[in-house]
């Protein structure tokens, strides 16, 4: 690296995001853990109307280790860039960037009151756009444009939420809420969730956000952005609780957003686009766990998959670098040996990923499947969940058959680059977190052990789901474009294909239509009658008011002749209409 100022600016960052994520997880399992008790720290500014306006700070286990995590995924994210980025002229401003959005999610984890939350919810929004338009060009503005304008709805459903609980007089989320607006509040807050973590019908710009620098999608779409809207609706939980109809409408909408991010990345060909899948999937399926009642295990799967999606992210990262920027499956192939250290890591984030035992992925993943079983869900939702977690070893081994082991299609070898010694150490990191993050969380957090209810049938169906996939390895080497030409071909494979045509229903309808009725409100409102009746209306009055009075005091006797005259004329009609 030959500018050394450019970086130690990313090694700064990362140093100190190290530093906390330590600092965290000490203080977490030694501190919070041993104790058992949860802490509240309570600064209050006035009191207005019998309401308290207040900054609370929430400091329990699951703010303090997402809180470890985020600061850990990010600190790998920074030294990652540190090569990534080499090229890049404005480091520093990158790294604000990113520090902005660390800082902006961490205000969001210790925050339990809805006004103030919306200082870090906001603050993610802003600097997501800043980041997603990061290269400055078209694709990289329409995306940016999508995104932003999909988490203003969610800003203005939790501005509404906060404009019925004036009714309750308390900002704080998380407790028992017994008021007449109750339901609609918990109704606007899982609304606005969902176009954080992009459940349907909000989906499309999470895919649409790759046109960002990968550093960003691996730290966007791995453990801040979209489980922002996952861990608001877990911290909230215990007030859905009491509007059973809410968690009802979350656990299908959950499951029908893991069935359709599970087809659409089955029949996607770009690396990234189908990672990016694969975390609306995952995102699914956590929101499905809350529905039905396991919120801490969703959070356990929330940051065991923060690690290994954060990892897969890195390594795709590493080879689409390393490729001169390739990144279309149909492209790239035998990487396991241009690029056997990316291609493995690749390949071992892939495998978490499925579900497999005794990796991060498994704990969870096991967790949640038993817990449905054991729950008191509907037939087709449990059918429709694991059809959709078996969809996750069909798209792994997609990502693995069409990067790692198939057929290279692209340029010469000249092309090809090598790791650099900061990537190497950014995904060595993130690889232990991967193989042993599930196992140190339960080893620490008893709560998310949980004991198994499930009979026999149960683990068998649980064991078939998990490694049914695996058939897709055989047909990918035998039948797998004729199967695919007879079963999808036509209509069916369209519509798989365009994640059920959300970008037409939830995309363009954002991106299209919100922006022209933006600008014919301009056009009409704020350029129309509005400036007539308002601003410029205003000022022109006052200038014909200024000039009749400079006109009035000029001193001239003909002037004030006519004064007079007038005067007097208004005076003898008001006269005459009194008597």
């Amino acid at each position: 690296m030959k500018n050394k100022k450019k970086v130690s600016v990313p090694l700064l960052c990362s140093g100190f995001l190290f530093f906390t994520s330590l600092f965290l997880w000490v203080f977490g399992v030694y501190m919070v853990g041993s104790v058992g008790c949860s802490y509240m720290v309570e600064w209050q500014f006035f009191s207005l109307c019998s309401t308290d306006w207040s900054l609370p700070i929430t400091i329990d286990y699951i703010s303090v280790i997402f809180s470890c995590f985020v600061c850990l995924i990010s600190g790998s994210v920074s030294l990652f860039s540190v090569s990534y980025m080499e090229e890049e002229v404005f480091m520093r401003r990158f790294m604000m960037l990113i520090m902005a959005f660390v800082g902006s999610m961490n205000m969001l984890i210790y925050i339990p009151s809805l006004i103030t939350i919306l200082l870090g919810w906001d603050g993610l929004g802003i600097v997501s756009f800043a980041l997603v338009i990061y290269y400055q060009n078209k694709k990289s503005l329409a995306a940016g444009m999508l995104t932003v304008l999909a988490n203003r709805i969610g800003d203005a459903l939790l501005i509404l939420s906060i404009c019925f609980l004036v009714n309750w007089g308390e900002w704080r989320i998380g407790y028992g809420m017994s008021g007449s607006f109750s339901l609609v509040i918990c109704f606007l807050v899982v609304v606005g969730a969902m176009t954080k973590s992009a459940q349907i019908p909000f989906s499309a710009w999470l895919p649409a956000a790759m046109a960002a620098p990968t550093p960003v999608s691996a730290l966007v779409h791995s453990s801040t952005l979209v489980t922002a809207g996952v861990y608001l609706v877990i911290r909230f939980y215990s007030t859905l609780i009491e509007a059973q109809e809410v968690l009802w409408f979350l656990s299908k909408v959950g499951a029908l957003t893991l069935l359709m991010a599970g087809l659409s990345a089955c029949f996607e060909v770009d690396l990234k686009k189908i990672i990016a899948l694969s975390t609306l999937s995952q995102l699914g399926l956590m929101m499905f766990t809350v529905g039905i009642g396991f919120p801490l295990i969703a959070v356990f799967h929330l940051l065991t998959h923060a690690l290994f999606k954060a990892l897969l992210f890195l390594c795709a990262g590493s080879i689409i670098h390393s490729t001169m920027d390739t990144q279309d499956g149909r492209i790239l192939g035998s990487l396991n040996y241009l690029l056997p250290f990316s291609s493995g890591c690749l390949v071992l984030s892939s495998v978490a990923l499925c579900g497999m035992p005794f990796l991060s992925g498994f704990y969870s993943k096991d967790l949640i499947l038993e817990g449905a079983f054991s729950g008191f869900s509907g037939s087709l939702e449990i059918l429709v969940m694991l059809v959709g977690a078996g969809l996750s070893l069909v798209y792994s081994l997609r990502i693995m058959l069409i990067g790692v082991f198939g057929q290279n299609y692209s340029s010469s070898l000249v092309s090809y680059g090598v790791e650099g010694g900061y990537v190497v150490s950014s995904i060595c990191i993130l690889s232990i977190g991967a193989v042993m993050g599930g196992w140190l969380l339960q080893s620490v957090w008893v709560d998310v052990n949980g004991f198994s209810l499930v009979g026999v049938l149960g683990k068998g169906i649980i064991s078939v789901v998990t490694f049914v996939g695996l058939s897709y390895g055989v047909f990918s080497y035998f039948m797998l474009e004729a199967f695919k030409k007879k079963v999808f071909k036509g209509n069916l494979g369209w519509f798989l294909s365009s994640m059920w045509f959300m970008n037409l229903t939830s995309g363009s309808f954002l991106a299209g239509m919100g922006l022209k009725m933006g600008k014919m409100m301009h056009l009409h409102l704020d350029l129309g009658w509005m400036e007539v009746l308002g601003g410029q209306g205003v000022f022109m009055v006052l200038g014909d008011g200024i000039g009749l009075s400079y006109y009035v005091q000029s001193g001239s006797l003909l002037v004030h002749t006519r004064i007079f005259l007038v005067l007097l004329v208004l005076i003898l009609v008001g006269g005459i209409f009194f008597v």
